[in-house]
């Protein structure tokens, strides 16, 4: 038995989810997708999600939301996040934020864990990702474990994901945005990428206003991001093709599409 699973990469704003609101339908038609898993930290106006927009995301067709170091930049969200059960928050945070690190969910008779993981590297203070991780993989018992590893060192990722290695079955990297090109699978068999890249403005830096972000970096001058919602989009992310009597990955197609050329 085969089941195809599409990780979408953080989705930028009103451009982002705009562009699944056109052609996630399509997506998920053209690969024969089976369960849709997305980041949405960065959903509502680029910094934080809302109930909203996370059940506009459901019906767009996505089953699991991860979520990173944004994911509270909308303080309403804060009480909102228990209603969300379909959302996630990092794993490897304090206990007292609300909602979840992982979830599994059953589709189509197969069992998914889906984790939110945060890197520790250049990134706000959270408990080992190593070691969180090792504690939810003793008690699972899942078909799949797929973990979104929100960071911002590449080595960090690096070296989970090797970590992790024929326990995770897919270790998928978010958080800065841009498509690496150094997806494969580790010598164990757990698929691997440093970063699926984002779903928003191709035209921009990093799905936000290039004026204003330009203008910051020349300055040293506070200035408030904007997503871009003009210029060409981009939908990035992966497919990946599983074999769940392996309870691995045997074949993956990048997505990296351009709309607006």
């Amino acid at each position: 038995m085969t089941f195809n699973l599409l990780f979408l990469g953080d989705i930028i704003g009103k451009t982002g989810r705009g562009l699944l609101r056109e052609h996630l339908g399509s997506l998920i038609r053209e690969y024969d997708v089976d369960f849709v898993v997305a980041n949405g930290e960065n959903a509502a106006a680029g910094f934080g999600i809302t109930k909203k927009v996370y059940e506009e995301f459901l019906n767009f067709g996505i089953d699991v939301i991860t979520g990173g170091n944004h994911i509270w930049d909308k303080k309403d969200f804060v009480k909102d996040a228990v209603l969300c059960d379909k959302i996630l928050r990092p794993l490897n945070v304090s206990s007292l934020q609300p909602g979840k690190g992982a979830l599994t969910v059953e589709k189509d008779g197969v069992k998914v864990t889906v984790v939110n993981m945060l890197g520790r590297v250049f990134m706000p203070p959270c408990d080992c990702p190593f070691v969180a991780f090792d504690r939810l993989f003793h008690d699972n018992s899942s078909d799949l474990i797929i973990v979104d590893f929100h960071a911002e060192a590449t080595s960090e990722k690096n070296a989970f994901g090797l970590y992790v290695d024929g326990r995770a079955s897919a270790v998928l990297g978010t958080h800065t945005h841009v498509q690496t090109n150094d997806e494969r699978f580790l010598p164990k068999g757990t698929f691997y990428i440093t970063d699926v890249g984002m779903c928003g403005s191709i035209d921009s830096v990093i799905g936000m206003n290039a004026e204003k972000a330009i203008y910051k970096l020349i300055s040293g001058m506070p200035e408030r991001n904007e997503v871009e919602e003009k210029g060409r989009k981009v939908i990035s992310g992966v497919v990946l093709k599983f074999d769940i009597e392996k309870k691995a990955a045997v074949a993956y197609n990048k997505i990296y599409k351009i709309y607006g050329e």
